[in-house]
């Protein structure tokens, strides 16, 4: 076979290479579009809750654990590849002193902790797109529910203060870094905080149910809203990468069609060379 045949070859495998990429970019893209109107939206709720929670916690003071908490780290990797070094980041974000115990979503994230020193209480599948969200957030309730120091939260008995310290490791690009959030115990007190209104809130409840329902409201919703803005990273990410990857294909495409007409060239000089040879000899 000739060499422009096989660059011709070559380019036709790098356009279908190209063609997959370019249609993964426009996904990525068709993501972080939905996404960024979910992750409004739950960033609105979870305002709200927490508006609602510091009023409430103005006039009402709730009984604080004095014994040791159990700090968790949940690390929010990506669960699909072409991101470039997200889960190496997260992991590498991780202070040894300040958590005993590591929950991992991500299968890509949960095969990089395998050999961690830290305790990997958790691993949890990672969700692809938005629509994916509400069923791993489910499994990491029930993981968190079933950690033994896990109380005050997702509907538990024991209304008492948490003694389970969670906090969420994620990748937050208007942040531009990794952002660690802690979710539980929830509502920290702001010491420069001004009381709003000079009346306690009429509740239909006990301070302590209310408190409890209101925690577990927020659990939803702040994670909800972490989930989202985690993936809309992970897919700004993949949008960079694909479009890095397809540049560099378009690149190398150009290059080999260069290279290939140079080659076509040559041969047909060698048979226009080799039919006067010919003809000269006849």
């Amino acid at each position: 076979m000739s060499q422009s045949r096989e660059l011709q070859l070559h380019i036709a495998q790098m356009e279908e290479i190209r063609s997959i990429l370019n249609s993964m970019k426009n996904l990525a893209l068709i993501e972080i579009h939905k996404l960024a109107r979910f992750q409004t939206m739950q960033g609105q709720a979870v305002a709200n809750i927490e508006k609602a929670a510091l009023d409430f916690l103005d006039f009402y003071s709730l009984p604080i654990a004095d014994e040791k908490v159990t700090p968790i780290c949940i690390l929010l990797g990506a669960e699909r590849g072409f991101c470039g070094d997200f889960n190496e980041s997260l992991i590498n974000a991780i202070l040894p002193e300040t958590c005993s115990g590591i929950i991992a979503i991500g299968s890509r994230l949960c095969s990089r902790l395998a050999d961690h020193p830290l305790d990997l209480v958790a691993t949890i599948e990672g969700a692809s797109a938005a629509e994916e969200v509400p069923v791993i957030l489910n499994r990491l309730i029930d993981a968190i529910s079933s950690l033994p120091d896990s109380r005050g939260g997702f509907n538990k008995a024991d209304n008492a203060a948490p003694a389970l310290q969670l906090t969420v490791a994620y990748h937050d690009n208007v942040a531009g870094q990794i952002t660690r959030r802690q979710i539980l115990p929830p509502f920290p007190r702001q010491p420069q905080r001004t009381q709003v209104y000079g009346n306690p809130p009429v509740l239909n409840l006990e301070p302590d149910e209310f408190f409890s329902d209101l925690t577990d409201q927020y659990l939803f919703a702040a994670l909800h809203e972490i989930f989202y803005i985690s993936l809309m990273a992970e897919n700004q990410r993949r949008l960079q990468h694909l479009e890095g990857a397809v540049k560099h294909l378009d690149d190398e495409t150009g290059n080999l069609r260069r290279k290939s007409q140079i080659y076509r060239q040559e041969e047909i000089t060698e048979e226009i060379e080799v039919i006067l040879l010919n003809s000269e000899i006849n």
